[in-house]
């Protein structure tokens, strides 16, 4: 008879599967509440006291912590040397292990105090697995009732599992304890103020495969880390095919754009940058000035709005005629679903918009390390904002510098957007130099026809040519950092030109 020990926090699916087991032939070892719910459901179960010949103490942190547990767990089968020393001891050797841990996450999330947080670290139960998945060279461990049908089928069909599932369940098993010690150390680090600790330990669950990423000879996947509003990962499809690589990426930069205003806005992004943006009274018309925005490189775009879809917004974007890869709003009214249905091609998204996304570290891969920082949540602290020219902005100019400035953010550096009556009149992104941004995001305003517009920059100008050159345009105020050893020479240009200009003393490189 083959020996199982199972000791479960989560009891999802414990009582089939112990019948299965016992079915087998498998004597069953359990502890605590998971041997009670296995007694009343008929299952004939051994308590590890029994096993331990000791009871459990300290109000349950040591009950499986014992050489009568740990030794039938790592005693090799290979090694008769081991085998005699389980006989001496009397030893029975354990042959499948089932536990999943206390809910530290869980508890942690609940709100709970420190005490009983502390209380939910599980030590016995990571030992065990650890120990089974050291061992799986001749025990199955299993940490996930997702595996159970695999590991039943083999033990119906052969007896016992295959190396090849054990060590892939062990390999598992060893994620499930990394994973929860990173909870733990992350809660503890955090609590200990510590900012940048000497190792840093991230974990992610697998949300979805991807069908490539950003081009199709390339593999990649979709992992998911806590839930949180403004998220395309936590999105809700409503309509249309898989999302790609590339579609996640564009629909996280324009959600980032869009949470930096509370009034009816509409961002359009294509590659990362917005290509448009405006705000209004009123949803309609902030979409129909967005588009306007640049209604060429819309097309195959992404669109979102932060109020509710509704009849007359999901027909105004019909009536444009335009190919998006991506809607995305908070809601939409069942009018709008049916409308959007004929966007067959087009994937709809309902996103969480209730409250701004907050988390505060941002990570990013590099061949042989990783960069870690603050998330650019800011826009500019109030006590930095100043005039710096003789002439200051007009009330109207105000309301445009700050649009652009909340866009020109989230713009690839070096970014230039040109901007008027709350909507984008021109972008120029990701240029070697300013000038060339600047003349970009200008040449597109003239082509349509835009003058006495205002301009932001995400650094400073190192000279006043971007001044000059705005001015040519018919940019009558401009907003940037400031903190260059020449930020004289721009003021002075714009003294000259009769342009206002306000420094905010906060640069938004976005690189």
């Amino acid at each position: 008879m083959k020996r199982a020990l199972i000791s479960v926090s989560d009891k999802t699916g414990l009582v089939e599967f112990a019948k299965s087991l016992s079915a087998l032939n498998f004597e069953i070892v359990s502890t605590g509440g998971t041997k009670k719910v296995l007694d009343e459901a008929g299952i004939k179960t051994i308590g590890i006291e029994e096993v331990t010949g000791f009871p459990e103490i300290l109000d349950g942190r040591v009950k499986t912590l014992h050489p009568m547990v740990h030794g039938g767990l790592l005693a090799r089968r290979d090694k008769p040397e081991h085998m005699e020393t389980l006989k001496e001891h009397g030893i029975v050797p354990i042959d499948l292990v089932y536990v999943n841990l206390y809910p530290f996450k869980k508890t942690l999330e609940s709100g709970k105090d420190h005490e009983t947080i502390i209380e939910n670290i599980d030590i016995g139960g990571p030992s065990m697995v650890r120990s089974a998945a050291k061992n799986y060279a001749s025990v199955t461990v299993l940490t996930d009732p997702a595996d159970f049908e695999e590991v039943l089928k083999e033990l119906k069909e052969n007896g016992d599992t295959t190396l090849e599932t054990r060590e892939k369940l062990a390999a598992k098993a060893f994620r499930t304890t990394a994973q929860y010690d990173t909870y733990i150390s992350t809660y503890l680090t955090k609590r200990c103020g510590e900012e940048f600790p000497e190792r840093l330990t991230l974990t992610y669950n697998l949300k979805q495969p991807l069908r490539y990423g950003e081009n199709p000879h390339q593999k990649a996947a979709l992992y998911e880390s806590e839930k949180t509003s403004y998220s395309i990962v936590y999105g809700k499809q409503l309509q249309g095919k898989e999302l790609s690589y590339n579609n996640i990426q564009d629909g996280d930069a324009c959600l980032s754009l869009l949470q930096e205003f509370e009034e009816p806005t509409c961002i359009a992004l294509k590659h990362m940058n917005p290509c448009g943006a405006a705000s209004s009274s009123n949803i309609v018309d902030a979409f129909e000035k967005a588009y306007a925005s640049d209604p060429v490189s819309i097309y195959g775009g992404i669109l979102a709005v932060n109020r509710p879809m509704d009849e007359d917004l999901a027909q105004a974007i019909l009536d444009k005629k335009v190919f998006l890869e991506i809607i995305m709003a908070p809601s939409y009214s069942e009018k709008a679903r049916e409308l959007l249905t004929k966007k067959k091609n087009c994937r709809i998204m309902e996103i969480d918009m209730s409250s701004p996304y907050t988390a505060k570290r941002m990570a990013v891969t590099m061949s042989g390390g990783l960069l870690y920082q603050d998330r650019d949540l800011e826009i500019f602290n109030e006590s930095d904002l100043k005039v710096v020219t003789k002439k200051a902005p007009s009330d109207k100019e105000k309301e445009d510098l700050l649009f652009a400035w909340k866009c020109v953010k989230h713009v690839k550096s070096n970014a230039i957007l040109v901007a008027k009556d709350l909507t984008i009149a021109g972008v120029g992104a990701g240029q070697m130099n300013r000038v060339g941004s600047a003349k970009i995001a200008l040449d597109w305003a003239k082509e349509h026809g835009i003058k006495e517009m205002v301009l932001a920059s995400d650094a400073f100008f190192p000279f006043d040519d971007t001044v000059a050159l705005a001015s040519q345009y018919g940019v009558t105020s401009i907003i940037q950092p400031g903190g260059s050893i020449r930020d004289e020479d721009s003021i002075k240009k714009c003294d000259e030109l009769g342009l206002s200009m306000i420094f905010t003393g906060m640069r938004h490189f976005r690189h």
